[in-house]
């Protein structure tokens, strides 16, 4: 609704010789209500909706200070409101009181469940997650030897990728190592969410195979390598090798290329120290180095999902967020 004058400013208009000041610029901006400025050789002012000219910019005042920062001013009373220029009654607390009502609404506008997702909203972590959930269940209620055969058959071993590797590369993507709440089974359905909200299913679910196959290469190939050279034993070849660990890790380093710099650096910093450790510790080499490697193959999707990115956030008018 547009701002209208009061009654009486519109009935009766100012003296000739009331001083009226100019609006700085920008100003009428302050309550989110654009303004078209207009106005004669005498300096006065006015706003193109009708409503009266502002007061003078006084550098002392809050509403002046906010107007080179780009912060928006709330509009929810307090001193010096926005869009009017003139201050009000100081309600207890002042100020604060205002900026704790703008961070209220601010607050309240966030919408926790985007975080899960959706049949619409992210088809493809949706339905890869139910999967997952359906292959949990069988992995912890089914029998222990036809689980064993079953995960000895999608495991992506030297022996397995050299017979049948299409097979073996997806089926080691249909179980989750350590069940539903393992961190990487967590990982998997908050990191793909996001990544899918921002770039889409078909490129979700091109960083997920695209981390997941040459992650595995990546460390299945130098041990069959080992092997002909003597350096490892044949046992080597056959061993338990499945889960989505190496995709969700791609799907962080792609992701953190699509968030700002205050999220970006903790994301980070948090997984490679988790990595960190794992390396340390030397638990499982093949997968402690899978991990880092398939990371790095996230980051390398940075300008092409970046790009897509802000295409995707200028079609739906919004900013992106700084790189």
């Amino acid at each position: 609704m547009d701002r209208t004058a009061p009654a009486d400013a519109a009935a009766t208009p100012p003296p000739a010789d009331t001083p009226v000041s100019r609006v700085p610029d920008g100003f009428g901006l302050l309550d989110g209500v654009p303004r078209q400025r207009t106005g004669g050789a005498d300096g006065r002012g006015s706003t193109a909706d009708g409503g009266s000219a502002a007061v003078d910019a006084d550098p002392q005042a809050p509403g002046a200070e906010v107007l080179g920062s780009g912060v928006p001013l709330p509009t929810d009373g307090g001193p010096w409101a926005a869009g009017t220029g003139v201050p009000e009654p100081e309600a207890p607390g002042g100020s604060v009181s205002a900026w704790g009502s703008w961070l209220r609404r601010r607050l309240g506008a966030v919408r926790p469940w985007r975080l899960l997702p959706t049949p619409t909203g992210t088809p493809f972590t949706f339905g890869y997650a139910l999967l997952l959930c359906v292959t949990s269940l069988i992995s912890a209620y089914a029998d222990p030897a036809l689980v064993h055969a079953l995960l000895q058959g999608s495991s992506t071993d030297v022996a397995h990728l050299v017979r049948a590797p299409e097979f073996v590369l997806v089926g080691s993507a249909l179980w989750v190592a350590g069940g539903v709440a393992s961190p990487f089974a967590i990982g998997f359905v908050l990191v793909l969410t996001a990544l899918e909200r921002r770039v889409g299913g078909l490129r979700t679910a091109g960083v997920f195979l695209l981390g997941h196959v040459l992650a595995t290469l990546a460390t299945e190939v130098p041990v069959g390598i080992a092997v002909l050279a003597g350096h490892l034993p044949d046992s080597s070849l056959h061993r338990l090798d499945y889960g989505v660990s190496f995709g969700v890790a791609a799907g962080i380093g792609a992701l953190a290329g699509l968030l700002p710099l205050w999220l970006r650096v903790p994301l980070l910093a948090g997984f490679g120290w988790m990595l960190l450790q794992d390396l340390l510790a030397f638990a499982d080499p093949l997968t402690n180095w899978g991990h880092p490697i398939a990371l790095a193959i996230g980051l390398a999707t940075w300008p092409l999902l970046r790009r897509r990115h802000h295409e995707q956030a200028s079609h739906r008018g919004k900013r992106p967020a700084p790189s």
